[in-house]
């Protein structure tokens, strides 16, 4: 070999050693990168579960299945439905909320213009325990603490004994911020009591003006 092409050699394997550390810390670099940015989304994803499962609006709820067979993960969502109506017995506040396809056919007229509701339709009313404002400079009744979920579904095929209606209650303990799933509701005030307004697809409560 010729003392030029021996110093050629020699120059390429130097120019070699050289750029493999380069490459080395660019391969380096974007593993690092890779990696960190897997675990982030793997704490992220993590957090989140905690705090919905911690949370007394966390999934926990949603395992609840009331006897008549009504699971409350069908009404998954329902704290940020619209608000139909709200009423008062008693001491207890009650605001009803419906699914956003309830909605739409109340706002079409029903059951005012004797349609029934579309199967899919769900309503939710919400009960708090009442106190006396504190705070406020004239009386006024307001929540104190959530106490009760009752919740109606319309599937005629799953519910047709019923007017194609289900009912369920869910009752909620402020102490232990549990939600449990009221054995009695299948002899609470469910299909027996709406019946008195089966003209109105069972539905006691008109969408309020506002």
């Amino acid at each position: 070999m010729s003392e030029f092409a021996t110093k050629s050699a020699t120059h390429e394997q130097e120019e070699q050693k050289l750029n493999t550390p380069a490459k080395v810390k660019r391969l380096t670099g974007l593993t690092t990168f890779v990696i960190v940015a897997t675990v982030l989304a793997v704490l992220v994803a993590v957090t989140v579960y905690a705090q919905d499962n911690g949370s007394p609006n966390g999934q926990e709820k949603y395992s609840l299945k009331s006897p008549s067979g009504v699971a409350f993960s069908d009404f998954r969502g329902y704290e940020d439905w619209a608000s139909v109506s709200s009423a008062r017995q008693d001491e207890i506040l009650k605001v009803i909320v419906a699914n956003p396809k309830m909605i739409v056919a109340y706002k079409a007229g029903v059951p005012g213009n004797r349609q029934p509701f579309p199967e899919g339709s769900k309503i939710v009313k919400l009960q708090w325990k009442q106190k006396k404002s504190t705070e406020a400079q004239f009386a006024v009744d307001v929540p104190d603490f959530f106490t009760q979920a009752f919740v109606m579904e319309k599937d005629t095929k799953r519910f047709p004994k019923t007017g194609g209606w289900g009912y369920a209650v869910f009752n909620y303990d402020a102490v232990s911020g549990k939600f449990t799933a009221d054995p009695k509701s299948l002899s609470d005030c469910g299909n027996a009591c709406h019946t008195a307004v089966k003209a109105k697809d069972y539905i006691f409560h008109p969408y309020e003006m506002r």
